[in-house]
Parts: structure tokens; sequence; C-alpha cells
């Protein structure tokens, strides 16, 4: 098993910056890691996900340019800096852990890939 704890959410002004962490622990084998949101009424939205193996790197076109995942394999920790914030930005910001494997597919950007979640933290951006 993973346990994935979020931290770094909090109340930041319209083109402000945030970053959020995500430490995990556990034995299990992750293969890949990613950073989801959902705000109320939606749908859980996929934001960007970052490979063990490599460390290369893919985002949704909603966030590319202004968010970037990172890690820190030591710390087994995953990093979501968010810039230029918007106010509809606002949501639960989760984030998620793979250790399943599927053959032909580079990136995970489904929720259905992920089989290990955080508990998410909030963000909220005024204007």
């Amino acid at each position: 098993q993973v346990q994935l704890v979020e931290s770094g959410g909090g109340l930041v002004q319209a083109g402000g910056s945030l970053r959020l962490s995500c430490a995990a622990s556990g034995r299990t084998f992750i293969y890949t890691r990613g950073w989801f949101r959902q705000a109320p009424g939606k749908e859980r939205e996929f934001l960007a996900t970052i490979r063990r193996s490599d460390g290369n790197t893919y985002y949704a076109d909603s966030v590319k340019g202004r968010f970037t995942i990172s890690r820190d394999n030591d710390k087994n920790t995953m990093y979501l800096q968010m810039n230029s914030l918007k106010p509809e930005d606002t949501a639960v910001y989760y984030c998620a852990a793979s250790s399943q494997i599927y053959g032909g597919t580079t990136y995970y950007t489904l929720s259905r890939q992920y089989n290990f979640w955080g508990q998410g933290t909030q963000v909220l951006v005024s204007s």
C-alpha cells in the first residue's frame, strides 16, 4: 500500500502562486504520479503527470505553461508549482499514484489509471 499526504493549499489572490506537496510512504513500487483537481459540481480533472523512470512530464492544456510538476525522489515527494492562478483554478487538488502498468500508454491522464489517492487539499483563488 501507498499513503499520500498533500499539503500547501490555501487562499491566494488571482495572479498569485502556490506550491502543493505530496509526500508518499509505503513499500509498493510506484510507476507514475499525477495531480488532479475537482471543483464543486464538476468531474475530477487531470492536471499533470510525471513518470518515475525518467521524470518526463505531461500537462493538461488548461494548466500548461502555468503549472509545473516535479519530484524529489530522495524525499519521495512530488510537487505542483502553480503560477498565474485564476479564480477558475479554485478546487480541491488531489495527488495520485499508480502501481499499475498499462502497456502502450505513455502518460496516465485518467483517474482510473491511478490506484492510490491523497485526501485532497483546498485551493481558493479570489478575484
